[in-house]
């Protein structure tokens, strides 16, 4: 690179389009996502549930697509119906397994996504939801990749405040921790946004990467919304011309709002107004699609002046996607699903009942083995890269991956093509932590999926000044 021009927004250049529907339910689809909640259905809407695609294909055709959906949901109760969907976006567009990511932002105020759910739930209006969400994403990805146009994408840097750590010790208990607010500890603020110009400098998306539970809605709250993304999506599209934003949930498993668990809508959207503004201001130098930054000599003022102005450079146009298997160990002491469904026979109260549950889901997800065979997807997109989970990764996974690649602006991405389980820490392990005692994994899995994750962007982005990048 020629050290008078400096690169000062990494990016890439690719054919893209883009869609957005609506995936709100009907009233009669079960939205108990809270083991505190006395009612099992919705009474209304606070804002509209959507999925948004994003397809990426490479300038000369040469290659299938990339397909990155979006949806206002919460999490999968099982792994079926997580890949029964998947299998038909692959299917239906026919695009290979490494190519499609379908990500959750993990609001807990949408529909409950259960194949199996009880009596008690309508289970016949929870399948009908899942076929209609499955054929609308079949066909929001079609449509995103019917409108694939030239386009640049600049990534840039930002921080919001919103995020708190979320492991807060018991102060009556000393050996238990409680799910909220700790004031003693520093959370992650890093936040990741990118804008997607096409050849006339038009805004066709945004892309938001933050970690933090949209747990601001609770029990109390009997509306369906996406939590804080929405307010978020709203404020950002309202001053890029309407270009859809797409929010990408981090590595949040010990992050959520230090105000949470509430029924009060307008704390949701004062939230996302907050981490709205954060990102529209790390968005706003990139509006003129000027990556670099050139020299242009000295200017003699009252002190001899460096002149450097904004110009545009050729972005790469290297786009890759890689699915890494992994073998995950389980924890030793998991019960069965034959005696998690004994324990349920025996009709526990109130929120054990409601925790047995969802132990049965996720064991049932794993299998009854040892071992859960798992996969992690990463994408390169020029000089940015994407890593995709279907676990709840603690904010560690991605500071720790960002540390090893500080060039590389990276999209770390919980609940992707499926919901397994937390991956908190091997130190936590010994604590009486809920995501600890939630998760089937052993202690280790997350280190382990770390050390993967990281050879996975190393063999990926080894020639990270390819010859795609034209001078």
């Amino acid at each position: 690179m020629n050290p008078q021009i400096h690169e000062r927004f990494p990016g890439f250049c690719a054919r893209v389009g883009v869609s957005r529907w609506d995936i709100t339910p009907d009233l009669d689809v079960c939205a108990k996502n809270w083991g505190a909640a006395k009612h099992w259905f919705a009474t209304g809407v606070h804002r509209r549930l959507t999925g948004t695609a994003l397809a990426m294909a490479s300038c000369d055709g040469n290659e299938p697509p990339l397909l990155l959906i979006s949806l206002d949901l919460g999490w999968w109760r099982s792994r079926r119906d997580a890949d029964a969907l998947r299998s038909q976006v692959l299917e239906q567009l026919a695009l290979p397994e490494a190519n499609v990511i379908i990500h959750l932002i993990h609001t807990h105020a949408g529909p409950a996504l259960d194949s199996d759910a009880p009596a008690e739930a309508n289970p016949d209006a929870c399948r009908a939801y899942l076929a209609r969400l499955t054929e609308s994403c079949v066909q929001g990805g079609r449509e995103a990749l019917c409108k694939l146009e030239t386009a640049t994408a600049l990534f840039r840097h930002g921080r919001c405040a919103l995020a708190s750590e979320r492991d807060f010790n018991d102060p009556a208990k000393p050996d238990r921790y409680l799910t909220g607010f700790d004031p003693g500890a520093t959370a992650d603020d890093t936040l990741l946004a990118a804008l997607l110009l096409n050849d006339e400098g038009r805004a066709l998306a945004t892309l938001v990467n933050y970690a933090c539970h949209p747990t601001t809605l609770a029990w109390d709250n009997t509306l369906l919304s996406p939590d804080y993304p929405g307010a978020m999506r709203e404020l950002i599209e309202n001053q890029t011309g309407g270009a859809p934003c797409l929010f990408l949930q981090g590595a949040s498993g010990e992050l959520a709002p230090a105000e949470q668990y509430s029924g009060d809508s307008n704390l949701a959207d004062r939230h996302g107004r907050e981490l709205g503004h954060a990102a529209l201001s790390a968005l706003a130098p990139l509006a003129e699609g000027c990556s670099h930054l050139r020299y242009d000599g000295p200017v003699e003022s009252g002190a001899p002046l460096a002149m450097w102005h904004a110009c545009k450079q050729p972005a790469s146009k290297s786009l890759r996607a890689a699915a890494i298997a992994l073998d995950i160990e389980l924890k030793s002491d998991l019960p069965t699903v034959a005696e998690i469904d004994a324990a349920l026979a025996r009709k526990p109260d109130g929120f054990r009942y409601e925790r047995l549950l969802r132990q049965r889901r996720v064991r049932a997800s794993v299998g009854d083995g040892a071992h859960s065979a798992e996969k992690i997807w990463l994408w390169r997109l020029g000089d940015a890269a994407l890593c995709a989970l279907p676990f709840e990764a603690y904010s560690v996974f991605q500071t720790g991956l960002r540390a090893a690649f500080p060039d590389t602006p990276l999209l770390v991405l919980n609940l992707c093509n499926g919901s397994i389980g937390y991956l908190p820490p091997a130190p936590l392990y010994d604590r009486n932590l809920y995501t600890v005692w939630q998760t089937p994994i052993a202690s280790g899995g997350l280190e382990r999926v770390s050390e993967a994750t990281q050879a996975g962007l190393r063999k990926l982005l080894i020639q990270q000044t390819d010859r795609t990048k034209q001078t």
